[in-house]
């Protein structure tokens, strides 16, 4: 997701670091101390305007979630957003990085669960390695993620979700849940739509899965 460029999307986003993490390379291996607990860590990775990742946080106050978002401008317009909301959350960080270093961020074994939503699909053959879900980035995940850690993943392009079935089929993981069809399935009760999906789930089928690294795979 991008939008046009804000000049002051730094700005915003210093001064918002009760929140939002300014250098989050000094955190890996300790995001307890920023999060004064030791609960399971979820991350989203490409987090949009934050919908998703707000909601979760509310819903589920015993786990901490950490939103991460590319692009400068997406994230200052989340840091907005997210302010101007009744409810305030502790169990939310947010940060300005690029998930192909995540490891510089994130020590083995620290991220619990990683959502991917909606990520841009990249469909021309050459750009493959730039999807979320190719090689590169799995090698990275797999690092980061506890040992029977979780990759969830909504997508609206057909192509995408059959690209990233495979790519998850190279690696020792359990593909725990797959609909061709979530917002039709008993699942959508519990499901937390992103901006995106609200606005796009009516012109044709939302596609999930849920895999799991096999422990000691």
């Amino acid at each position: 997701m991008r939008l046009r460029n804000n000049p002051k999307a730094y700005e915003i986003m210093n001064e918002n670091s009760d929140f939002v993490v300014i250098e989050p390379e000094n955190l890996k291996n300790n995001w307890k101390d920023i999060f004064d607990n030791d609960r399971p860590i979820y991350i989203e990775i490409g987090m949009g305007k934050g919908d998703f990742i707000f909601q979760n946080a509310c819903n589920y106050p015993d786990i901490n979630f950490i939103g991460i978002e590319k692009y400068p401008s997406v994230l200052a317009a989340a840091i907005n957003k997210i302010k101007q909301k009744e409810k305030k959350v502790t169990n939310l960080r947010l940060m300005h990085y690029d998930a192909i270093e995540l490891e510089k961020v994130f020590s083995e074994n620290e991220v619990d669960k990683i959502f991917l939503n909606f990520s841009d699909p990249w469909p021309k053959s050459r750009h493959a390695k730039r999807r979320l879900t190719s090689n590169k980035f799995l090698d990275v995940y797999r690092k980061i993620l506890v040992d029977d850690g979780v990759i969830e993943f909504k997508t609206d392009n057909r192509s995408l979700f059959e690209y990233s079935l495979i790519s998850l089929n190279q690696y020792p993981m359990d593909l725990e849940y797959v609909s061709l069809d979530l917002h039709n399935s008993p699942e959508n009760e519990s499901n937390i739509m992103t901006e995106y999906e609200r606005k796009f789930c009516t012109k044709g089928p939302i596609y999930k899965l849920v895999a799991r690294y096999r422990k000691n795979g």
